[in-house]
């Protein structure tokens, strides 16, 4: 048994908050590494949170295989809806047991891990508590290059979740007091171990590389150069199929789900009959958890459908531009009051109306994708702009 030394727990008062919170704060720097690996473990095989250091900043962890430890974590994250969690393994060999690497997967790993490159795989079923892998079924796993969190994962014999320290929408913290400075009391007395190895270099995240698809994605750029690690500018997709469509749509728009919330988000299809766009629309609505049956609105222009999306609620817009042939056409269909927070515009035939819409996006900074779609034998190019 190694001996930790309690007279070094710390207390911490939340700024803004009526309470002070004291938890035990180990100095990885001057403390045993034996002594703070046990103390880590015992935590998280009780279900316990712990904020640790990694070569890219402050990270949560739980255990990923609890529902209860994963569930106290998004608690302490704070508004995920729907945003996925990433894992920390030791190694390959135990990534395996999680997720399914296919060539590209293991292609990255061998090139840039361990290191801030997160790969994201299909999960096996049934390895990680509700809540860890995306509603796409897959998971992004992380080999940290920091020899103190290789060791505990090992330790503990499964992965921790590797997220970043912060709650939702705060800056990313590169030192404890930036930590609990950016938390509420009751997200801080949520923490039940920290790991403090003082003030972190200012990296970058980490870069984020879904290899589900028929081409890697960079879904976020990082501190590894995105050209390095996978498809250089994420702008060129491939979809093999239409349910690879589907899931495409639905990425892309869980990407811009900030996007959404705050702003509204316009995507523009264009490309010659029969190329996916409705297909695309589809995949948008599924997302939205829209139930409806989704159909080109060739006729009536406009389609509307409500949605509720964990706590947001919106509208999604499906719209057929292929008919529309004049600035007075367009004018007559008043598609600037419908460009708001909380709405998807889905646009078909968009160069249609873009010299006078485009305007108007301008004018209400809303987000606004362009995405042309072209045929390859039985595939489809997905070039976004």
């Amino acid at each position: 048994m190694y001996e930790l030394d309690y007279s070094k727990r710390t207390r911490f008062c939340i700024p803004g908050g009526y309470n002070t919170y004291q938890m035990l704060i180990l100095d990885v720097n001057n403390e045993s590494t034996p002594a703070v690996l046990e103390q880590a473990v015992k935590v998280l095989q009780a279900g316990g949170l712990i904020i640790f250091p990694t070569e890219t900043t402050y990270g949560a962890g739980v255990d990923v295989t609890n529902p209860v430890a994963v569930q106290k974590l998004l608690t302490y994250k704070s508004r995920r809806e729907g945003k996925p969690l990433s894992i920390a393994v030791a190694d390959q060999k135990q990534a395996e047991k999680y997720v399914e690497l296919n060539d590209q997967a293991k292609t990255l790993y061998r090139q840039f891990l361990p290191g801030p490159v997160t790969v994201i795989s299909k999960v096996l079923p049934g390895t990680v508590a509700p809540g860890v892998a995306s509603e796409f079924g897959t998971l992004g796993v992380r080999i940290p290059d920091y020899p103190l969190i290789l060791d505990l994962v090992r330790m503990l014999g499964r992965p921790i979740t590797a997220t970043s320290a912060n709650g939702s929408g705060k800056p990313r913290p590169y030192t404890i007091e930036s930590v609990f400075k950016n938390l509420s009391a009751k997200q801080a007395s949520l923490v039940d171990l920290v790991l403090d190895a003082g003030t972190l270099p200012s990296n970058p995240p980490s870069t984020v590389i879904d290899t589900t698809m028929s081409t890697p994605v960079t879904v976020r750029s990082g501190k590894v150069a995105v050209d390095q690690a996978g498809n250089n500018d994420h702008r060129t997709l491939v979809s093999t199929s239409e349910d690879e469509t589907l899931s495409l749509a639905g990425k892309r728009c869980l990407m811009h789900w900030g996007d959404i919330t705050e702003k509204g988000l316009v995507i523009g299809l264009n490309g010659p009959l029969g190329v996916g766009k409705t297909v695309f629309a589809k995949g948008v609505a599924k997302f939205l958890w829209i139930d409806e049956k989704i159909t080109s609105p060739t006729y009536s222009y406009i389609q509307e459908y409500d949605f509720k999306r964990h706590d947001t609620a919106g509208k999604l817009y499906h719209l057929d531009m292929w008919k529309v042939d004049s600035e007075e056409a367009f004018e007559r269909l008043e598609i600037g009051s419908l460009l708001m927070p909380s709405n998807v515009l889905v646009i078909e035939w968009f160069d249609q109306v873009a010299p006078w819409l485009l305007p108007i996006i301008k004018q209400s900074n809303l987000e606004l994708i362009v995405i042309d779609i072209k045929q390859d034998s039985n595939d489809r190019i997905f070039q976004i702009s």
